[in-house]
């Protein structure tokens, strides 16, 4: 498993460099970076600036960069990336349906998420009209350890890349109730793997309160994870583990039984 930022541990002969840094330019800007100038743009993705002004000049004339002033920023574009992905592998058909479900009869919001290196990286979301200072939409990355999402996931990784994942994690603190330590982790893994399930309360920001079982393929390898989540107004911890885990469970067998007529996009959702 690979994680993010990291350079591949093995590269392919034919591994193409200058896509890879080409893709690292794309992914360098977020909510907070939206522009950049060259050397914000070098300095954010590790590369040199020449190698950074040649990206960013190859990227302008495919139109998925636009430039301002001496600010570069992504254009509307690079949503025909995201799109494809959706399109093709039927995300709609085969996954929005029981997470709409799983909000229709709980009022909270619904998501699926995969591992992408040390975050969770959200594939389908249906919200309510609540709002949320951490909000969550389609691309959404959150470090695992501060989810219910992300530590369903883990915890049901295979030893080695469980470990790897562990080593890896940067665990940042977010509030006073997020886990930091990677002991503790561990042992807040090894308990999810028994009982199939993470709540989270205030772990990524004060406020909010979530539920999450992990989905898996046919070979009963992990593969995603779905979750409840609201706000802590609404429901105590308990009270929404109870009403939730039979709900959410339902939800991922019918996630996992649309899988099986979806190769191709059970394929793509593996860590």
């Amino acid at each position: 498993m690979g994680y993010a930022g990291a350079e591949p541990s093995t590269k392919d002969p034919e591994f193409l460099s200058t896509l890879e840094r080409g893709l690292r330019v794309l992914k360098a800007f977020d909510e907070d970076h939206p522009e950049m100038t060259l050397s914000e743009v070098a300095a954010a993705t590790s590369l040199p600036p020449a190698v950074a002004r040649r990206c960013l000049i190859t990227l302008v004339e495919l139109g998925y960069v636009g430039q301002h002033e001496r600010k570069f920023l992504l254009r509307p574009a690079v949503l025909t990336i995201g799109s494809a992905f959706l399109a093709s592998m039927q995300i709609e058909q085969v996954v929005l349906p029981p997470l709409q479900g799983l909000r229709d009869q709980t009022g909270d919001s619904a998501s699926l998420a995969v591992l992408s290196g040390a975050e969770i990286l959200y594939v389908a979301h249906v919200s309510t009209d609540r709002r949320f200072r951490v909000a969550a939409s389609v691309g959404t990355r959150f470090p695992f350890h501060a989810t219910s999402l992300g530590k369903a996931l883990a915890a049901h990784l295979p030893e080695a890349e469980r470990d790897s994942l562990l080593e890896a994690a940067p665990f940042q603190r977010f509030t006073e109730r997020t886990v930091t330590d990677r002991a503790a982790m561990a042992e807040r893994l090894a308990l999810i793997a028994t009982r199939g399930y993470d709540s989270a309360l205030d772990e990524l920001d004060y406020g909010i309160v979530s539920v999450a079982v992990p989905v898996f393929g046919r070979d009963r390898k992990v593969i995603a994870s779905i979750n409840c989540s609201t706000s802590t107004t609404r429901i105590s911890q308990d009270e929404l583990v109870r009403t939730r885990l039979p709900l959410l469970r339902a939800a991922a067998g019918e996630i996992e039984g649309a899988l099986k007529r979806w190769p191709a996009l059970e394929a793509s959702l593996r860590p």
